[in-house]
Protein backbone atom coordinates (compact mmCIF):
# COMPACT_ATOMS: atom_id res chain seq x y z
CA UNK A 1 0.00 0.00 0.00
CA UNK A 2 1.94 3.60 -0.85
CA UNK A 3 2.57 5.75 1.73
CA UNK A 4 0.49 8.52 2.63
CA UNK A 5 1.47 12.16 0.92
CA UNK A 6 3.32 10.12 -2.25
CA UNK A 7 1.02 11.59 -4.92
CA UNK A 8 1.15 15.32 -5.03
CA UNK A 9 -1.04 17.82 -6.29
CA UNK A 10 0.56 20.55 -8.04
CA UNK A 11 -1.21 23.60 -7.65
CA UNK A 12 0.45 27.40 -8.41
CA UNK A 13 0.02 29.98 -5.67
CA UNK A 14 0.00 27.46 -2.65
CA UNK A 15 2.08 26.04 0.46
CA UNK A 16 3.49 22.95 0.86
CA UNK A 17 5.02 20.95 3.85
CA UNK A 18 7.46 18.84 2.08
CA UNK A 19 9.74 16.04 3.91
CA UNK A 20 11.91 12.82 2.42
CA UNK A 21 14.48 10.85 4.57
CA UNK A 22 17.00 8.31 3.86
CA UNK A 23 16.18 5.13 2.15
CA UNK A 24 15.75 1.98 4.37
CA UNK A 25 15.73 5.11 7.15
CA UNK A 26 19.68 5.58 6.77
CA UNK A 27 21.75 8.99 8.27
CA UNK A 28 22.00 10.91 5.22
CA UNK A 29 23.84 13.97 6.94
CA UNK A 30 26.72 12.09 9.02
CA UNK A 31 28.66 15.09 9.88
CA UNK A 32 28.63 19.03 9.86
CA UNK A 33 29.73 19.37 6.27
CA UNK A 34 27.11 17.59 4.80
CA UNK A 35 24.43 19.52 6.16
CA UNK A 36 26.51 22.87 4.98
CA UNK A 37 26.68 21.07 1.50
CA UNK A 38 22.68 20.70 1.48
CA UNK A 39 22.38 24.18 2.67
CA UNK A 40 24.74 25.21 -0.15
CA UNK A 41 22.59 23.56 -2.43
CA UNK A 42 19.25 25.44 -1.11
CA UNK A 43 21.51 28.72 -1.60
CA UNK A 44 22.26 27.81 -5.17
CA UNK A 45 18.64 26.89 -6.52
CA UNK A 46 17.31 29.81 -4.30
CA UNK A 47 19.47 32.48 -3.85
CA UNK A 48 20.43 35.35 -5.86
CA UNK A 49 23.68 34.69 -7.38
CA UNK A 50 23.78 33.12 -10.49
CA UNK A 51 26.04 29.94 -9.79
CA UNK A 52 28.13 28.13 -12.83
CA UNK A 53 29.72 24.54 -12.59
CA UNK A 54 32.77 23.31 -13.56
CA UNK A 55 32.26 22.84 -16.75
CA UNK A 56 30.51 26.79 -16.42
CA UNK A 57 26.94 25.55 -17.18
CA UNK A 58 24.93 28.33 -15.22
CA UNK A 59 22.56 26.33 -12.47
CA UNK A 60 19.12 26.74 -13.26
CA UNK A 61 17.31 29.59 -10.22
CA UNK A 62 14.04 28.36 -8.92
CA UNK A 63 13.51 32.08 -7.14
CA UNK A 64 10.79 33.05 -9.71
CA UNK A 65 9.18 29.64 -8.60
CA UNK A 66 9.46 28.96 -4.85
CA UNK A 67 9.75 30.72 -2.06
CA UNK A 68 11.57 28.54 1.25
CA UNK A 69 9.64 29.54 4.48
CA UNK A 70 11.10 27.10 6.74
CA UNK A 71 13.57 24.23 7.13
CA UNK A 72 14.70 21.84 9.26
CA UNK A 73 17.60 19.35 8.70
CA UNK A 74 17.70 15.99 10.97
CA UNK A 75 20.50 13.39 10.72
CA UNK A 76 17.99 11.44 8.99
CA UNK A 77 15.45 13.30 6.88
CA UNK A 78 14.63 16.94 5.88
CA UNK A 79 11.46 19.18 6.02
CA UNK A 80 10.99 21.94 3.66
CA UNK A 81 8.17 24.72 4.12
CA UNK A 82 7.49 26.55 0.62
CA UNK A 83 5.35 28.52 -1.14
CA UNK A 84 5.44 27.69 -5.11
CA UNK A 85 4.59 30.34 -7.53
CA UNK A 86 4.50 27.46 -10.14
CA UNK A 87 3.30 24.16 -10.25
CA UNK A 88 5.95 23.13 -11.48
CA UNK A 89 8.86 24.60 -8.92
CA UNK A 90 8.42 21.97 -6.31
CA UNK A 91 9.14 19.52 -8.66
CA UNK A 92 12.07 21.23 -10.45
CA UNK A 93 13.44 22.27 -6.69
CA UNK A 94 13.30 18.72 -5.03
CA UNK A 95 14.35 17.30 -8.29
CA UNK A 96 17.55 19.65 -8.75
CA UNK A 97 18.05 19.36 -4.70
CA UNK A 98 18.43 15.96 -3.97
CA UNK A 99 20.00 14.72 -7.45
CA UNK A 100 22.80 17.07 -6.35
CA UNK A 101 23.48 16.26 -3.26
CA UNK A 102 22.92 12.16 -3.57
CA UNK A 103 25.71 12.47 -6.17
CA UNK A 104 27.99 14.53 -3.44
CA UNK A 105 27.14 12.14 -0.90
CA UNK A 106 28.04 9.03 -2.88
CA UNK A 107 31.34 10.78 -4.20
CA UNK A 108 32.20 11.51 -0.27
CA UNK A 109 31.30 8.11 0.68
CA UNK A 110 32.22 5.81 -1.97
CA UNK A 111 28.71 4.01 -2.14
CA UNK A 112 26.15 3.76 -5.23
CA UNK A 113 22.39 4.34 -5.67
CA UNK A 114 19.96 6.25 -4.31
CA UNK A 115 20.73 8.54 -1.12
CA UNK A 116 16.83 9.69 -0.07
CA UNK A 117 13.51 7.32 -0.70
CA UNK A 118 12.34 7.42 -4.25
CA UNK A 119 9.77 9.77 -3.42
CA UNK A 120 9.65 13.15 -1.20
CA UNK A 121 6.64 13.68 0.18
CA UNK A 122 4.38 16.41 0.30
CA UNK A 123 1.19 18.51 1.56
CA UNK A 124 -0.52 20.93 0.55
CA UNK A 125 -1.31 23.39 3.16
CA UNK A 126 -5.13 25.29 2.23
CA UNK A 127 -5.89 25.50 6.39
CA UNK A 128 -4.94 28.79 7.16
CA UNK A 129 -5.02 27.95 10.89
CA UNK A 130 -2.17 26.09 9.72
CA UNK A 131 0.35 27.89 8.37
CA UNK A 132 2.08 29.67 11.84
CA UNK A 133 1.75 25.80 13.68
CA UNK A 134 3.84 24.23 10.78
CA UNK A 135 6.88 26.46 11.54
CA UNK A 136 6.93 25.42 14.77
CA UNK A 137 6.27 21.59 14.26
CA UNK A 138 9.55 21.53 11.35
CA UNK A 139 11.99 23.98 14.37
CA UNK A 140 10.40 21.32 16.93
CA UNK A 141 11.80 18.43 15.39
CA UNK A 142 15.21 18.76 17.10
CA UNK A 143 15.71 17.82 20.91
CA UNK A 144 16.80 20.73 21.74
CA UNK A 145 15.53 23.26 19.03
CA UNK A 146 17.23 26.33 20.37
CA UNK A 147 20.64 24.77 19.84
CA UNK A 148 19.92 23.03 16.70
CA UNK A 149 22.00 24.62 14.17
CA UNK A 150 20.52 23.64 10.94
CA UNK A 151 16.82 24.41 11.15
CA UNK A 152 15.75 27.95 10.09
CA UNK A 153 14.81 28.86 13.71
CA UNK A 154 17.74 31.34 13.90
CA UNK A 155 16.22 33.24 11.34
CA UNK A 156 12.54 33.66 12.36
CA UNK A 157 14.31 35.04 15.78
CA UNK A 158 16.30 37.61 13.15
CA UNK A 159 19.91 36.29 14.35
CA UNK A 160 20.67 35.40 10.50
CA UNK A 161 19.11 36.30 7.46
CA UNK A 162 19.83 34.62 4.35
CA UNK A 163 18.65 36.18 0.93
CA UNK A 164 17.67 32.34 -0.49
CA UNK A 165 14.91 32.12 2.89
CA UNK A 166 12.19 34.03 3.38
CA UNK A 167 10.30 33.81 6.37
CA UNK A 168 8.27 37.01 6.51
CA UNK A 169 5.28 35.54 4.46
CA UNK A 170 4.44 33.50 7.74
CA UNK A 171 6.36 35.91 10.10
CA UNK A 172 3.73 38.94 8.97
CA UNK A 173 1.01 36.10 9.97
CA UNK A 174 2.38 36.73 13.79
CA UNK A 175 2.12 38.45 16.02
CA UNK A 176 4.17 38.34 19.23
CA UNK A 177 7.35 36.71 20.58
CA UNK A 178 8.69 33.81 18.37
CA UNK A 179 10.30 32.36 20.85
CA UNK A 180 7.56 32.53 23.37
CA UNK A 181 5.46 31.01 20.68
CA UNK A 182 7.71 28.04 20.61
CA UNK A 183 7.37 27.74 24.26
CA UNK A 184 3.91 27.21 23.94
CA UNK A 185 4.11 23.78 22.66
CA UNK A 186 3.42 21.89 25.80
CA UNK A 187 0.63 23.82 26.52
CA UNK A 188 -0.86 23.00 22.68
CA UNK A 189 0.33 19.20 22.87
CA UNK A 190 -2.91 18.11 21.58
CA UNK A 191 -2.98 20.69 18.71
CA UNK A 192 0.45 19.62 17.50
CA UNK A 193 0.46 16.19 17.35
CA UNK A 194 -2.93 16.91 15.06
CA UNK A 195 -0.85 18.90 13.02
CA UNK A 196 2.02 16.02 12.98
CA UNK A 197 -0.33 13.24 11.99
CA UNK A 198 -1.63 15.33 8.95
CA UNK A 199 1.76 16.51 7.32
CA UNK A 200 3.51 13.46 8.07
CA UNK A 201 3.90 9.80 8.29
CA UNK A 202 7.16 9.70 10.28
Amino acid sequence: MPGRNIYKDYVAESYYHIYNRGVDAQVVFRDEQDFRVFLALLKRYLGTDEGKNSAGNIYPSYREKVELLAFCLMPSHFHLFIFQHAEDGMKLLLKSLCVAYGMYFNRKYKRRGPVFEQRYKAVRITDDSYLLHISRYLHLNPKNPKTWEWSSYPYYLGNFKAEWLMPERILDLFDGDYAEFLDEYKDRKAELEEIKHELADH
